[in-house]
């Protein structure tokens, strides 16, 4: 059987953070009692259609997951294991604010087969907390963590921000040497982007926040780098840092184009060559489920060319690059073939390296990755 993933949106919050674009909610309260249960209805939908897949990768995505009653998420889960052939090594991955946990839901979260939690920290610094618009703050992190050890689970994520209003460098590196300190196996370091919609982006425009400078962005982000090597948690994509035997297998399986599906509102999915995504609109999204469809927006069909500019794109984001001959293996034609001329050009440009039968990017280009990324799409 072939092995693929699951994400599970959960897209209720307690408050929406200020940079957030997310298909989240910070009201709609009253419906998670109903919206579970066309969570299932829509699992239920898909048994026979996965018959022929094992699930390796589960994750819990939102939205804020741990807000929500454990017994939802155990609920779910056990609906997963009865509709859908699972894997014996299961990772089962589940988001989280810090301030949104307690003893009873992490011990639901254990009996039910979590075992990786992915807390939102994002800083460690109180004020910028405050100025994002995290309901946390750094003792609850603290707190947070320490029960979820006394629990045993033996697999956690940070998610740490970089490039924040009015942040510096040495905030971003106490972060990360705190986090390093506590111990935990996996970091994911990425930069604020302001997105359209948000509080931020509204912000931003009246120059009302102010962000590091272009420079500052990018010291934060190559020290951080460095920290974290030096501390034992390695890079293994541009975004994300892991002890050795920790790497994310669910966001693995994104980045190496495994087959994938995406359940609830506004969730995406790649699966029997296509990718679709979910009605982003709850009563649509019931609707649909009333009247026994699929409740998807819109299908894109992925031809041979789109898959191989994408398993170039994702592929050279891992740290580990792209292997000439499992491309060969996978497409029967030598990339050389296809992007020799791009190729050639992006090495003189130091932004691309070939080591032995492997392709990827230079540090540089790891600054400039969707330049390189653009010179790989047909």
């Amino acid at each position: 059987m072939e092995k693929m993933g699951l994400y599970i949106h959960i897209p209720f919050c307690i408050s929406k953070c200020f940079y957030c674009d997310f298909n989240s909610w910070d009201d709609n309260w009253e419906i998670v009692d109903k919206y579970i249960a066309y969570i299932k209805k829509e699992i239920n939908m898909y048994a026979d259609k996965l018959k022929d897949y094992i699930i390796d990768t589960i994750f819990f995505g939102g939205g804020t997951p741990s807000a929500i009653d454990g017994k939802y998420i155990y609920n779910i889960l056990e609906h997963v294991y009865q509709n859908f052939n699972v894997g014996r090594e299961l990772e089962v991955t589940l988001e989280g604010n810090p301030k949104t946990f307690d003893q009873e839901k992490l011990s639901i979260y254990k009996s039910s087969g979590i075992n990786r939690i992915s807390l939102g920290v994002q800083s460690l610094n109180d004020g910028i907390l405050k100025s994002i618009g995290r309901i946390h703050d750094s003792k609850d992190v603290l707190n947070t963590y320490n029960a979820i050890r006394k629990k045993g689970f033996k697999n956690v994520n940070f998610d740490i921000m970089f490039n924040l209003p009015d942040q510096k460098i040495y905030d971003v590196l106490e972060t990360l040497k705190k986090s390093i300190e506590i111990g935990v196996e996996h970091i994911s370091f990425y930069s604020l982007k302001i997105e359209e919609g948000t509080p931020f982006h509204n912000m931003y425009l009246k120059h009302q926040i102010k962000l590091p400078d272009e420079d500052d962005e990018r010291r934060m982000y190559h020290q951080g780098i460095e920290l974290l090597k030096k501390n034992g948690i390695k890079q293994y994509e541009i975004s994300n840092f892991a002890k050795d035997g920790y790497l994310c297998r669910h966001n693995l399986m994104y980045w190496e184009i495994k087959p994938y599906l995406g359940i609830g509102v506004g969730a995406y999915s790649n699966l029997f060559n296509k990718r679709w995504g979910n009605k982003e609109k709850i009563m649509d999204y019931f609707n649909d489920i009333d009247n026994n469809m699929c409740p998807i927006s819109e299908t894109e069909y992925i031809d041979y060319q789109m898959e191989i500019s994408e398993y170039i794109i994702l592929g050279l984001r891992l740290n580990k690059g792209i292997n000439y001959d499992s491309f060969f293996r996978r497409f029967n034609v030598d990339i050389e073939s296809l992007f020799g001329n791009k190729i050639e050009k992006l090495k003189k440009q130091g932004l691309i390296v070939q080591e032995g039968p492997v392709l990827k990017l230079t540090s540089i280009g790891l600054d400039f990755s969707n330049i390189v990324f653009g010179d790989f799409l047909f």
